[in-house]
């Protein structure tokens, strides 16, 4: 049985440490820690992407209002959704006791960028002035109709916490390619000037029953980017490393006494905080950047924290070879006042994120690199609550929403999969309603399994072929879904 104890980041990190490869760790340990390299050793196939920067937008964000443009909805403000575009689909708590489901279009116009002519709302110009770099998906769907499950969904492939996230999958798989800095890193960051909205939880970038060295490190804004990283007054490098080299004596008989595998995971943490001591400075100093770089993430790239920063930041680890940069910036979900609420959050993202993926490529890194930009489900094309000629809401709608990725063996310039003229529901290339199917691929659609598939495949991972023996059956992130969405790939 594998052991899963929680990971006191505050108990080892205390001693001074957090990723050490395998081979620091003597041969006595290497063929147990699979640090450097992963369990699987090499990819199952060619990758296309050598590392991932994951932009999740938290809360949901409102589809109609940025990416899939509706123009019947502006036509038919404020009627009923006819009840056979519904055609019995469950609601939500919060708007199923409605008399009324009026239709409401979107307040900002949109206009087609691109070879691709993709469309963008005037809320997102410097997305929509890289549309040819992404791949959009419109067809994205899920099972879950609530934010906590549905991002436990997203994050880990289950709805129920306790599994593996999807950069704990990948560290696991194919380990880390920078000895000095984690193999999985992740930043938050809240919206300008509005609550945070749905909470973050650790265990969205957690490592569930994979041993507890696989999990994300958060950095945080401030001096101290990694908590309990630096050395207490009075113990200095020497110090620190005799002591560690002590530890590592205590732990070696421990586990040859115990066989847990944690003990190899705390090895390797005290390990890797040494290192970062003098990597994670380097790293999180931003005074190297020229002023043309802020320029091109915005002026909130200056101020630590923000989603500019963040997204700085994650340029400056992908350079770095780190294998899975998470963000996490929270305040889409927006039951209600979207006029005021909406261009908040696109201020806070759309230079930035334009911005991440033009550096990117300049600097030769998004071939390699996959950038991926969503929430965990869409939302409704009518309105939550009343509708008023100045403001309307949207409730929670699994059944269709836009992701997109860049980079990272996808096909550039693709816009992947419909919705009807109601931004309901997904359909085929005649306009006949299609589902997706967790059992099955329906091809149009993109699944969460489907997505956490196409992922891993980019990485070199066979979806099917990365598990984890935990209480007596073979886990793996896509559960016993999936299916790569080939339509996807360069």
């Amino acid at each position: 049985m594998t052991y899963n104890k929680p990971f006191n980041r505050r108990d080892f990190l205390r001693a001074g440490a957090s990723c050490l490869g395998a081979a620091a760790l003597g041969p006595s340990f290497s063929s147990f820690a699979g640090i450097d390299h992963g369990v699987l050793g090499a990819p199952h196939h060619l990758p296309k992407a050598k590392r991932v920067i994951y932009l999740f937008q938290s809360g949901a964000p409102s589809t109609q209002d940025l990416f899939d443009y509706k123009p019947l909805l502006r036509e038919k403000h404020k009627q009923e959704l006819p009840d056979w575009v519904r055609n019995g689909q469950r609601l939500t708590g919060m708007s199923s006791g409605q008399a009324s489901f009026p239709l409401c279009g979107s307040k900002w116009d949109f206009k087609q960028y691109g070879e691709n002519g993709a469309w963008f709302s005037e809320l997102m110009p410097h997305m929509a002035g890289i549309s040819d770099e992404l791949c959009i998906i419109n067809s994205m769907a899920t099972d879950a109709i609530n934010h906590d499950p549905a991002i436990t969904l997203m994050q880990t492939g289950f709805m129920i916490p306790g599994r593996p996230s999807l950069g704990a999958w990948v560290s696991y798989g194919l380990g880390s390619t920078n000895n000095n800095l984690p193999p999985f890193i992740v930043m938050t960051s809240s919206p300008g000037g509005r609550p945070a909205g749905q909470p973050l939880y650790s265990r969205l970038w957690g490592s569930g029953f994979l041993p507890s060295v696989y999990q994300g490190v958060q950095f945080r804004a401030g001096a101290d980017s990694v908590l309990y990283l630096n050395n207490p007054n009075g113990i200095d490098g020497a110090k620190r490393r005799r002591t560690l080299d002590r530890l590592l004596k205590l732990n070696e008989k421990e586990y040859e006494r115990s066989r847990d595998p944690e003990i190899l995971s705390r090895i390797s943490q005290y390990e890797m905080s040494y290192r970062m001591q003098e990597s994670i400075p380097d790293a999180t100093n931003f005074s190297d950047e020229p002023d043309h770089v802020f320029d091109l993430y915005g002026q909130d790239a200056r101020t630590p924290g923000t989603y500019a920063a963040n997204c700085l930041m994650a340029r400056r680890l992908a350079e770095r070879d780190v294998r899975f940069i998470q963000l996490y910036h929270t305040g889409w979900d927006q039951h209600k006042d979207i006029p005021e609420n909406l261009p908040v959050q696109t201020r806070d993202t759309d230079q930035a994120t334009a911005g991440l993926i033009k550096d990117l490529k300049q600097r030769g890194l998004l071939d390699d690199t996959l950038v991926i930009w969503g929430g965990e489900f869409g939302r409704t094309s009518y309105c939550q609550g009343e509708l008023t000629e100045k403001t309307y809401g949207r409730d929670h709608h699994p059944r269709c929403f836009t992701m997109f990725m860049a980079g990272g063996g996808t096909k550039s310039g693709l816009i992947y999969g419909k919705t009807d003229d109601y931004g309901y529901n997904i359909v085929d290339d005649s306009g006949q309603p299609i589902a997706a199917d967790k059992h099955h691929y329906v091809p149009g659609t993109v699944h969460i399994y489907d997505l956490q598939a196409t992922v891993l495949h980019l990485m070199g991972i066979d979806h099917q072929g990365l598990t984890y023996k935990y209480q007596g059956r073979r886990f793996r992130l896509t559960d016993v879904h999936g299916h790569v969405v080939k339509d996807l790939l360069a």
